[in-house]
């Protein structure tokens, strides 16, 4: 079978690109297949894939790269529609909403087609009038199924499949370093202003401790500028980007997630992966999605108060090093259950029965 999966750019800093990556190697011992990257925006893709998986790009937008259409959004557009028109695939995967209506508009109707969603509908009108003519919906998780069948009024089969972790061996933190580590954008939806205040009364208490926010973004000015507002520039800093986030997890011993409606869960499922607990948020979009609080992690009720509330989540590992190891265990037995052999074989049991029906 020949899968193709298409995103918007396998060349940046994504948990949603690092989840189709993961998915494609797991894919590619069993299968031919290929990421197709609309846009090309630098040398070589932030993330490593398998060799076994082709990556060809339709639209070279790095900079100084000259083009014949001058327009940049006709470019791409024109780019798009020839290689969906010309696809040669069993399956296409898309992995955003404005891809998928392409897909449903121009992918030949041979082709299974799927759309791979994160997040809620951002475009009901589109979705609406296109979504019916591809295959299939999947979901990261049960309520994004949920939101997604409802939309969709029964015109489609929706299903909810999580990201998968890499095939490759999870490294393992030792739990004896004093470090609380978050990841991921650097915006204003993943709330790492309320980490850093919170932060600042586990400091104040355990000066011992330190934050390290790996990643980048529109927020890390105002981030940087709170630090030194709030004289915690010798307890937080600022890591920048990695390829290797879990390798970076696993020197921690506590990962924090802010934000109370955490969509994409790939920096919770890698942490787990490094055997190391969670504090976060209560929600039903929150990152209790992928967790087992309790066993492999601590979630805060939202409400008023969240500072001291989440300050006072991360006190309660930070000060019980006994409770700390035991959601570790916890966490290695939760991301057991995203690895991706398992979650590869939903996948593949899923093309399968969506090509029989032709």
């Amino acid at each position: 079978m020949k899968i193709t999966f298409l995103v918007p750019s396998a060349y940046g800093m994504r948990g949603d690109v690092r989840a189709v990556l993961n998915l494609a190697g797991e894919l590619a011992g069993r299968h031919e297949v290929e990421v197709v990257s609309v846009r090309r925006t630098r040398e070589t893709p932030f993330f490593s894939i398998d060799r076994r998986v082709a990556l060809r790009w339709l639209v070279d937008s790095r900079p100084g790269v000259p083009h014949l259409l001058p327009r940049g959004q006709v470019r791409t557009e024109v780019a798009l529609w020839r290689m969906l028109r010309g696809l040669s695939a069993d399956v296409l995967v898309t992995a955003r909403p404005s891809l998928s209506v392409q897909s449903a508009r121009y992918a030949p109707r041979h082709v299974v087609r799927i759309a791979r969603e994160w997040g809620r509908p951002t475009v009901p009108g589109p979705v609406r009038r296109f979504y019916p003519r591809l295959d299939a919906v999947v979901a990261s998780t049960e309520s994004g199924r949920d939101e997604w069948a409802g939309l969709l009024d029964d015109d489609l089969s929706v299903h909810a499949i999580p990201d998968s972790l890499p095939a490759v061996p999870w490294p393992r933190s030792r739990m004896d370093n004093r470090i609380v580590s978050a990841g991921g954008r650097l915006v204003p939806g993943k709330a790492y202003d309320r980490l850093v205040r919170a932060f600042g009364i586990v400091a104040d208490k355990r000066p011992d401790w330190r934050l390290r926010l790996y990643g980048s973004g529109p927020e890390e000015r105002r981030l940087r500028a709170l630090v030194r507002d709030l004289d915690l520039h010798n307890h937080v800093y600022f890591m920048g980007t990695t390829p290797d986030l879990p390798g970076e997890f696993a020197k921690a011993s506590i990962v924090a997630v802010p934000s109370q409606h955490e969509v994409l869960g790939m920096a919770v499922i890698e942490a787990l992966s490094c055997g190391v607990p969670i504090v976060g948020f209560e929600g039903a979009r929150g990152p209790g999605q992928f967790l087992r609080p309790g066993l492999d992690s601590v979630l805060v009720a939202e409400g008023e108060g969240d500072v001291e509330s989440y300050a006072g989540a991360l006190l309660s590992l930070v000060d019980d090093e006994r409770r700390r190891m035991s959601l570790a265990a916890g966490a290695l037995e939760t991301a057991s259950g995203y690895a991706a052999p398992a979650i590869a074989a939903r996948w593949q049991e899923l093309m399968y029965g969506l090509r029989s029906r032709d």
